[in-house]
């Protein structure tokens, strides 16, 4: 399966000295995959996309410091091209700002939450147990940074895991489109010290309460082989659907 990783950010760059950028974090989030798995990088924020959109089997998404909401032209042009993959079928997953911006793209609706921040580990009650979900218990948790949240999703959307705090945190519409609020990509290191460079920007409750959470474990090999599952489960729905 080729993949194709849309790019929506850069890590900062005092940040990348010891973590890397966006494109090291994904390699080592799929490198138990190799065999099955091969990487394609676009940036998607400097205008860099697939000549043709069956140039990968499949696309994925980076989190980014940009809201769905944002006016940047890019992100227009990102959502059309999320449009296009919705169209087409092609299996798509959106990863935090991703997420969301699938949620909108396809008739939802984002907002920055009231519930304020939400950094650090967050756990979610699994709502729905498709089958490419195998293993999963009572809740999924992953690390997290963000402030705006789907607020209505669109039409066809599955709940397939939410709190109270966040309702929508993964969703699944038809059988090739996933979102996931949380950052499977990302270690708890590089976590840490990005919120310790944005404390500030969280106030010292909120930054306490997410450095805490950090203790907890998370389930990040867990919901990357969910995601492997997913694309294999829609791309054999997609072959067949096309040999009909």
């Amino acid at each position: 399966m080729r993949l194709g990783v849309l790019l929506c950010d850069d890590v900062a760059a005092e940040l990348q000295v010891a973590h890397g950028n966006y494109r090291d974090m994904f390699s080592a989030l799929f490198q138990d995959y190799s065999k099955q798995i091969s990487l394609d990088f676009y940036r998607v924020i400097d205008g860099e996309y697939p000549k043709h959109i069956d140039e990968c089997d499949a696309y994925i998404t980076s989190g980014s410091q940009f809201g769905a909401n944002d006016g940047f032209v890019w992100i227009g042009h990102l959502m059309a091209f999320i449009e296009r993959l919705y169209e087409e079928k092609k299996p798509f997953v959106g990863i935090c700002f991703g997420h969301q911006l699938m949620a909108k793209a396809l008739g939802g609706e984002v907002v920055t939450s009231g519930r304020g921040w939400g950094i650090g580990v967050n756990s979610h009650e699994v709502k729905e147990q498709p089958s490419w979900m195998a293993g999963a218990g009572p809740t999924v948790s992953l690390v997290v940074s963000h402030q705006d949240q789907i607020s209505q999703l669109p039409p066809e959307a599955r709940v397939l895991a939410g709190s109270d705090f966040c309702p929508f945190a993964m969703i699944q519409i038809k059988t090739y489109f996933l979102g996931i609020q949380g950052h499977p990509e990302f270690t708890k290191s590089y976590v840490k010290d990005l919120m310790t460079a944005r404390q500030q920007l969280y106030g010292d409750d909120a930054y306490e309460k997410g450095i805490n959470s950090l203790s907890q474990p998370v389930d990040d090999k867990q919901v990357v082989s969910w995601i492997v599952r997913f694309l294999e489960a829609a791309l054999a729905e997609k072959g067949h659907e096309d040999t009909r």
